[in-house]
């Protein structure tokens, strides 16, 4: 498994290879981010994974500082899955001076997450944008955990005619139904045990969807009301047309996303319903 610091060396290699499945993550690997793994190699002979916090998707009062670093243990894993090489910039190599042009996207980025983090698919695109640059691949997977992520990511590569495959990779979950997610363990005992509400929720939602129900503001407000009785802060439970429109009342293809803090830690989830 090749490792690359620089720009130069990463474009060296990418140049020998004329088929390449990209992944990009922030480490802190977990099995969701491995199945993305298996999910590139599936499609093309050679896969490369970036380890990179970006510091542009986070506001001034997250978690940039304190997000879960562990490079020596994400190299062994991806080492073991068979990856061909991986992208291990500083900040200096992808914003080598104070960033003054990005990628702002219109579509969704004030709404859901967007509304609550101001600015972060703004960075998210923008750090996107630099890494497909950089490895050029012809295949790009994203978890389905950050739904909104993966939907803009996908917009904006089709609006700058971007000869790249999106594939959305399906969450992996604990056996309680919990989605795996790197901030998973700033969660207490107690609060991990309350975790798998937010999952439980949406499949509730999305049985009454199944079954004809209709009045989205009624099962919006009854999931919102039942995780704040059980200590959530709810930022937003939403019902969306699969591209993330508001639902028509003829839809019968949705996906229910809902976003909320528990303690200290903010959790996303979604469910595809109909």
């Amino acid at each position: 498994m090749l490792q690359f610091n620089d720009v130069d060396s990463l474009r060296a290699w990418r140049a020998t290879h004329p088929q390449v499945a990209f992944v990009p993550t922030m480490g802190n690997l977990h099995a969701g981010h491995l199945s993305l793994v298996a999910l590139a190699q599936a499609h093309a002979p050679q896969v490369l994974v970036s380890l990179f916090v970006n510091p542009l998707q986070f506001g001034p009062n997250e978690d940039f500082a304190r997000y879960p670093r562990t490079l020596d243990a994400d190299l062994a894993l991806l080492h073991t899955a068979g990856v061909s090489a991986v992208f291990i910039p500083e900040v200096t190599a992808l914003y080598p001076t104070e960033p003054t042009c990005f990628i702002e996207p219109s579509f969704l980025a004030d709404e859901l997450c967007g509304q609550h983090r101001p600015g972060h698919f703004r960075g998210v695109c923008t750090v996107v944008m630099k890494l497909f640059h950089l490895a050029q691949p012809t295949v790009a997977c994203f978890g389905k955990k950050d739904y909104q992520q993966l939907t803009l990511i996908r917009r904006m590569s089709e609006e700058f005619l971007m000869p790249i495959q999106i594939l959305g990779g399906e969450t992996e979950r604990a056996a309680d139904g919990l989605a795996l997610s790197s901030r998973n363990q700033y969660l207490s005992l107690t609060e991990r045990g309350i975790a798998p509400q937010l999952y439980a929720n949406l499949q509730t939602i999305a049985r009454h969807l199944n079954h004809g129900h209709r009045d989205y503001i009624e099962l919006e407000t009854a999931a919102s009301k039942a995780l704040n009785h059980a200590g959530w802060q709810v930022d937003y439970v939403s019902i969306r047309e699969r591209d993330l429109r508001l639902p028509a009342q003829t839809s019968q293809q949705f996906v229910v996303l809902a976003a909320a803090k528990l303690g200290n830690t903010r959790l996303i989830d979604n469910v595809e319903a109909g």
